[in-house]
């Protein structure tokens, strides 16, 4: 039997929470590959490192949870070592090194040389863009800043991620050409707050610049932005939007609630007035925009009125998309300071009511999709189905372009023209065009 001390070393990353962390962990394993490590995402291998979520309770659990489970194989001799890093390690470090004391070591989000130091490789500098990816090879986030600035009053990420820190527009060049050269067609821009970019390091906002730049890195075909902030947007973003045809008509931009009382005691800046104006504006300069926003319900003080005022609001704004959160009471942040004074059932009715609505709102708009053809990318076959996104839609989050793979044979990575025959509320059935 071979002892442990032959055993080839491999290094399996695990990725929870958001798009950031996905894009985190990537450059890890580029980082270890650089180094000559055998890394894998998210399959065996007797090294473990787990990149943890800390943003609100669901995620933490799902993040203790996994770690109790990577503890448990290593007390079973399944796994040598496991490491644990991001968002919640840097947040609770000190606890989970007493809760949890079999994780071989704990590192924060801003800790990748000595985690690699830990795992036997050598940070790399001049590794610009070089990253390992996991999503489906015909798209890549790109994440454009790190941290955020601003003082909302129910948010643990600048405690998780620190102060806004842009990355130079030459640097997401040059990796977004590289991303391209391996075959990537579609970049999702990200950070805590795209439209605060530039502002540290060139003294002004250049998210538009930015953009200006990206398309033209030859190979890139759409470029999609994700979690913009309503005040301060910067709006030669939408010029380039409504010129470009490489930057999709595409915005995420969560604006968390509506009702004026809410909305100050969140520290969001901004009212209902300026908030619908600004939507009015974007409406108005790009007319086919899908506007993607996510809500908070149940927030410290949210009264019956408050809440029928985010429902009407609602109906009138027509979201093409929409997600809906029930607030999480997260020690440290300001809103901690309030009495979480509504309860769990009725956040959890508050949101579901939030989602019918919506529900409803994403069926009306997909009828009238029915018989126009849209050009998708074909992101998998799924059972029966290719599934594809058009422009409109981003992965995970948003509708699906189902096409019978019984039928038609269409490319995976590849565009396709798609004839819309069908229509559910979040998902749309089509033939090649």
């Amino acid at each position: 039997m071979r002892t442990k001390s032959l055993k080839k070393n491999k290094i399996n990353v695990v990725t929870l929470g958001c798009s950031k962390n996905v894009y985190d962990s990537e450059v890890l394993m580029g980082q270890l590959k650089a180094s000559g490590k055998d890394v894998v995402h998210e399959q065996e291998g007797n090294i473990v490192v787990i990149n943890t979520c800390g943003f609100i309770d669901n995620a933490k659990e799902e993040s203790v949870n996994t770690i109790l489970d990577f503890v448990n194989k290593k007390e079973n001799g399944d796994v040598d070592k496991v490491f644990v890093t991001g968002c919640l390690s840097e947040r609770y470090k000190p606890d989970l090194e007493k809760e949890i004391p079999d994780v071989d070591q704990y590192f924060g989000t801003s800790d990748l040389p000595l985690l690699l130091k830990a795992l036997g490789a050598d940070y790399k500098h001049e590794l610009i863009g070089e990253r390992l990816t996991t999503t489906p090879k015909n798209y890549a986030y790109l994440k454009i800043a790190e941290g955020c600035d601003r003082p909302c009053s129910f948010c643990a990420i600048p405690l998780m991620r620190g102060k806004h820190r842009s990355t130079p527009i030459e640097d997401l060049v040059t990796e977004a050409s590289k991303l391209a050269a391996n075959g990537v067609k579609e970049l999702i821009l990200i950070a805590q707050d795209l439209t605060y970019y530039g502002l540290d390091l060139y003294k002004k906002r250049r998210l538009a610049d930015l953009l200006k730049e990206l398309v033209k890195v030859e190979g890139i075909e759409w470029i999609r932005l994700h979690y913009a902030f309503p005040t301060g947007f910067p709006m030669d973003v939408l010029d380039v939007m409504k010129e470009e045809p490489k930057v999709c008509n595409y915005l995420d931009i969560p604006l968390q609630h509506i009702a004026d009382p809410i909305l100050k005691s969140m520290r969001r800046g901004t009212t209902k007035e300026k908030t619908t104006k600004l939507l009015k504006e974007f409406r108005n300069a790009v007319p086919d925009m899908a506007i993607r926003t996510t809500l908070i319900v149940g927030y410290p003080g949210e009264t019956e009125d408050d809440f029928e005022t985010l429902k009407n609001w609602v109906k009138e704004m027509r979201f093409e998309r929409l997600g809906c959160f029930t607030y999480s009471h997260e020690e440290n942040t300001h809103a901690y300071n309030l009495v979480d004074d509504v309860p769990d059932d009725v956040k959890q009715q508050r949101a579901t009511e939030v989602m019918d609505i919506q529900s409803q709102i994403s069926w009306e708009l997909n009828q009238e999709k029915i018989g126009n053809t849209y050009r998708c990318i074909i992101d998998r076959k799924e059972g029966n189905y290719f599934v594809g996104r058009s422009e409109f839609d981003s992965p995970d989050v948003d509708n699906e372009v189902l096409i019978d793979a019984s039928q038609y044979y269409l490319k995976i990575g590849e565009y396709a023209d798609i004839l819309i025959e069908d229509a559910g509320d979040f998902d749309l059935y089509g033939k090649p065009a």
